[in-house]
């Protein structure tokens, strides 16, 4: 249930979800004052959603900040949260989106010997293919990636960031794997992350990939010239506010 609920929720906070309800009303209200009115929200929203710098700056309030590779000291294990793949039954093999870059960092932080393990967590978090899961195919990727079957663990039960932090500590406890963590994900997603591993009793430090907030620019077309793609960005952004109040509220975080 909670699943659906929150597949629901992230559906209404979309910026594009907004923009198309006003515009709508603007078109088909009989009330002229109301026309205009939802016109002048619906092009101020998409002023708003599609502006660069907003986004960046936004982005930059909410992340937490990347670690350079030289500040890190060596740890037991990096515990990388999935999200970043679907299963193609076609291919049979992986789509990957904007967050494998999770996947990369994590083995080039073992390959630099800052990590001793790799703990993978993921499932499905998908309502209609709840057989796709993450975990079960990202273990050919490490083979691939020159990551020795012994020296990583995969949980592939979990459907979502709370039960990420919960799945994996009870297998921390069943395998008996214990020492100090790095925990691997989006930095967008990394505030919400590091409470619920927290909470479940995991001390790992954060580091957060795929930043969306690169360096601050202050040129033309990025201040002015709309983006439809940030209008896709936001959806991400929206979800971790969103996400992170609500597992504060329920107690996940």
């Amino acid at each position: 249930m909670f699943l659906i609920l929150s597949k629901l929720l992230a559906f209404t906070i979309t910026p594009l979800v907004w923009i198309i309800v006003l515009t709508f009303f603007s078109l088909f209200s009989k009330d002229r004052n109301r026309k205009k009115k939802c016109l002048r929200w619906a092009l101020g929203l998409a002023l708003f959603f599609s502006n660069q710098f907003i986004f960046d700056e936004c982005s930059r309030l909410w992340e937490i900040p990347a670690s350079r590779f030289e500040n890190l000291k060596t740890y037991d294990a990096a515990i990388l949260l999935g999200g970043m793949s679907v299963y193609d039954a076609d291919l049979d093999r992986a789509q990957f989106f904007r967050g494998v870059d999770r996947l990369i960092q994590t083995v080039e932080l073992y390959k630099r010997r800052l990590v001793k393990k790799i703990i993978f967590t993921g499932g499905s978090g998908r309502l209609l293919h709840p057989e796709m899961k993450e975990g079960n195919y990202i273990n050919r990727y490490l083979l691939d990636m020159g990551v020795p079957e012994k020296d990583f663990v995969m949980e592939s039960e979990s459907q979502n960031t709370h039960e990420n932090a919960m799945f994996t500590k009870v297998l921390l406890d069943r395998q008996n794997i214990k020492g100090n963590f790095l925990l691997v994900t989006s930095a967008f997603h990394m505030r919400r992350s590091i409470a619920c591993f927290r909470k479940a009793g995991i001390a790992a430090e954060p580091f957060s990939t795929d930043r969306f907030a690169g360096p601050r620019k202050y040129e033309f077309d990025h201040l002015f010239i709309p983006d439809s793609s940030i209008l896709y960005a936001w959806d991400f952004l929206l979800k971790e506010y969103v996400g992170f109040i609500t597992y504060k509220i329920v107690g996940y975080a």
